[in-house]
């Protein structure tokens, strides 16, 4: 029996593209909140939804724990609990109803929660967490175990007398280095471990080294640390990774953070924090072009063990970029690319497709963009309008009775877009087909090259290269038809300068 039993509501069961391609990783910002919970002296087991065949396995963990208090925390640090998937969701008010059966309390933290707490306490939550969550759950626990008013404590609604009241949200914490590193004890590692061995030959855990971004792109939603940027020192993370490799095994990293190292200088401290400890361990990260483009940062990051960046393209088009107040430039983008190339690091691009105003040149545009400097890696996604964005209230309007997609490929346009949903979902395909078929044939180039490579694999790999260039003609047909059909609102004009949007918003530390 546990005084409190955490848990999360992302399924990776329930997310087909993401099931598929089998790379889960554990909840990190649920696991650091049951060892802040943890250390303020309750007892506390763990549901990971990650892995979990159901919502109904849940039922079996309250009936062995009884717990008092059911705390669903989502996982802060992952992208996927920001994007408030309907069918998790779903999954979270089922939860929440067999917990009330059980007559456990319930208490509810994450995105979605902040920005649907009536939705949370309406299914029958007791309370929700707004924004940040750890600190304000902590005091909410003890007043609940003393029996003390929880009027008073910052971000807290709730329901009382048929109304729901809110008290103002606790600023975010500073002192990241003062955190309890994460209740990995909690959580499965050795099946997490398994997985990843048996499907990509290696085991691969996350690590946040910092919390919020405090650029502007004005698409991108911030309910929980809103416009700040606070950072852990090298030396802790460093003594993390350790951690994470010595005692638990981890082969890979990837850091869970919206941006890496933006405070200058501090992608090389760390650098110089792991080689002391002689700990060296490849991971991906996320970073912005003009980030990698300071002196000496892209050294920097090849000296840490970088393996792959991960850059927010985003478009082509400088208009398009300039639409969404991102404060880069698509020159910036190719030289970051570059360069990340000659150090032999890989690079991924996010592109996005769909943003007000897009016309099929913008389009072209990121395809070019593609094209010409070749990324390892593309993740493409459309325009998605979440709550507390100026993208969302500028197309508030447009909006049809679906809010918010079902699981992570669902690329349904949420508003009426400069194309349909049929044009992007096959641009999506398309896009994926040609980017592979030139990957491919950079291989099978580089094998002709050097005939001793070439192995019977390189064979399939030409089959399918092949195929792949058969079917492009005939994308590009289907797209410009597709185009044809265009629709939806104009271009939404940037409230900021490109100086004041490439500008991280002094709110940070």
């Amino acid at each position: 029996m546990s005084d409190v039993l955490m848990g999360q509501a992302y399924f990776l069961k329930f997310d087909p593209k993401l099931l598929a391609d089998m790379r889960p990783y554990p909840p990190l910002g649920s696991l650091l909140a049951a060892a802040m919970v943890r250390e303020a002296g309750f007892s506390v087991s763990f549901f990971d939804a990650m892995l979990a065949e159901s919502e109904l396995e849940l039922a079996a963990k309250l009936d062995a724990e009884r717990p008092r208090i059911l705390v669903l925390f989502e996982d802060n640090f992952n992208y996927l609990s920001k994007m408030c998937l309907s069918r998790m969701r779903d999954a979270a008010i089922r939860m929440i109803g067999m917990a009330r059966a059980r007559s456990t309390t319930v208490i509810v933290g994450g995105s979605d929660a902040s920005d649907e707490a009536s939705t949370y306490l309406g299914a029958g939550a007791s309370y929700v967490l707004l924004g940040e969550g750890e600190a304000s759950l902590v005091d909410l626990l003890v007043a609940l175990r003393a029996g003390e008013d929880v009027a008073l404590i910052p971000g807290v609604a709730r329901n009382l007398d048929g109304a729901i009241v809110s008290t103002q949200r606790r600023p975010v914490m500073k002192d990241l280095d003062a955190l309890p590193m994460p209740a990995w004890d909690l959580a499965d590692l050795s099946r997490y471990r398994r997985i990843w061995k048996r499907r990509h030959g290696r085991y691969s855990v996350n690590v946040a080294t910092t919390r919020g971004c405090p650029y502007h792109c004005n698409w991108c939603a911030k309910p929980i640390w809103g416009q700040r940027y606070n950072v852990r020192s090298p030396g802790r993370v460093a003594e993390e990774v350790e951690l994470l490799v010595r005692t638990y095994g981890a082969e890979h990293l990837w850091f869970a953070d919206d941006i890496l190292g933006l405070k200058p200088g501090w992608v090389a401290r760390f650098a110089e924090e792991l080689a002391r400890r002689t700990v060296r361990v490849p991971f991906k990260a996320l970073s912005r072009a003009d980030l990698l483009l300071r002196e000496g940062e892209l050294d920097a990051l090849r000296l840490a063990g970088a393996e792959t960046i991960w850059m927010g393209a985003e478009s082509g088009s400088q208009k398009v970029l300039d639409a969404m107040d991102k404060g880069t430039t698509v020159e910036q983008i190719r030289e970051a690319r570059h360069g990340l190339g000659r150090r032999g690091i890989r690079v991924g691009y996010f592109l996005q497709f769909g943003y007000p105003g897009e016309t099929f040149e913008d389009v072209e545009a990121t395809l070019r963009l593609v094209r010409e400097t070749c990324p390892d890696e593309i993740g493409i996604s459309v325009s998605y309008p979440l709550p507390g964005t100026r993208f969302y209230e500028s197309v508030r309007e447009e909006l049809g009775a679906k809010r918010n997609w079902v699981d992570s490929d669902d690329l349904d346009m949420m508003y009426e877009g400069p194309f349909t949903s049929a044009f992007y979902r096959r641009l999506h395909r398309a896009v994926h087909r040609e980017h592979r078929a030139r990957l491919v044939t950079r291989e099978l180039e580089s094998v002709l090259a050097a005939p001793t490579k070439a192995r019977p694999s390189h064979l399939r790999l030409a089959a399918g290269a092949v195929a792949r260039w058969a079917k492009i003609p005939g994308d590009r047909m289907a797209l410009r038809r597709l185009a044809a059909r265009k629709h939806g609102i104009g271009p939404l004009r940037s409230r900021m300068t490109f100086d004041e949007a490439r500008r991280p918003s002094e709110d940070s530390e």
